[in-house]
């Protein structure tokens, strides 16, 4: 089984430790993952601010980095719901507009191989108790984007109640939003806000040690919006708890 990691351009530039922990993760479940160097941004931002075209040749880059893997896991549900949801539609569009199929075989080669984390593990590997140990109490809200684009359900739920020491609280209003949106945030700052002290506060009632998601994205917006309110709540990764052991512990 070849394996690629697609960490993500926020991953990369701003939380590096998530990353690692997936490599730890799947290392630990005997998993050899490769990291190929020429994958870039996923184009999700450009597509999201209606730059079609700007996204083409980060689509095409994908597909090249990847091609050759089995399977291709990220450690975030936006950027594997842009890939499996919105490739396709690019490709399509851009062979109706007469610009040939490359974007479209581009999208039906890279779309089957792509899988958040939770997913590859529980329905590639089979797994739900991946060895972890993480004695808090923790709380976790479903992204958009995996709940709604990808259905992620009740994966992430099923690994974390696997780790050993961890209590899972269920959150209040869990289905609703952060606020994040990506460039919704900035371009509605007082909505993304709003919505965000709202979310925070139900994780905070919670009385949770930490909250965890499976985009670093939205946790950078709850995050922030808890240190704000002033909540003692963590904002932590899922992967990072699935790397948990009893040897690295905060």
């Amino acid at each position: 089984m070849r394996v690629a990691l697609f960490v993500t351009c926020v991953n990369d530039t701003l939380y590096p430790r998530t990353g690692r922990a997936v490599v730890t993760l799947l290392e630990r479940l005997g998993v050899e993952v490769d990291f190929p160097e020429e994958q870039s941004c996923c184009g999700q931002p450009h597509f999201n601010s209606g730059y079609r075209h700007e996204t083409e040749p980060l689509m095409r880059r994908f597909a090249r980095a990847f091609d050759g893997y089995d399977h291709i896991v990220t450690p975030s549900g936006s950027c594997a719901a842009m890939v499996r949801d919105n490739y396709p539609r690019i490709g399509a569009k851009a062979a109706a507009e007469g610009r040939g199929p490359a974007l479209a075989e581009a999208a039906a080669s890279a779309v089957p191989r792509t899988y958040e984390l939770t997913e590859f593990l529980v329905d590639v590997l089979g797994v739900t108790d991946v060895g972890a140990y993480y004695p808090h109490t923790v709380t976790y809200h479903p992204t958009c984007h995996g709940l709604r684009m990808l259905g992620l359900g009740d994966r992430p739920a099923r690994l974390l109640r696997e780790v050993k020491g961890l209590e899972l609280l269920d959150l209040p209003g869990a289905e609703e939003c952060c606020g994040f949106g990506g460039t919704f945030a900035v371009k509605n700052a007082a909505v993304s806000a709003a919505m965000g002290a709202d979310k925070a506060r139900n994780i905070t009632a919670t009385g949770a040690a930490a909250v965890c998601t499976v985009d670093n994205s939205c946790q950078t917006h709850i995050g922030g919006t808890l240190s704000r309110l002033g909540s003692p709540v963590r904002p932590v990764h899922i992967a990072e708890i699935l790397a948990s052991t009893e040897e690295e512990q905060w």
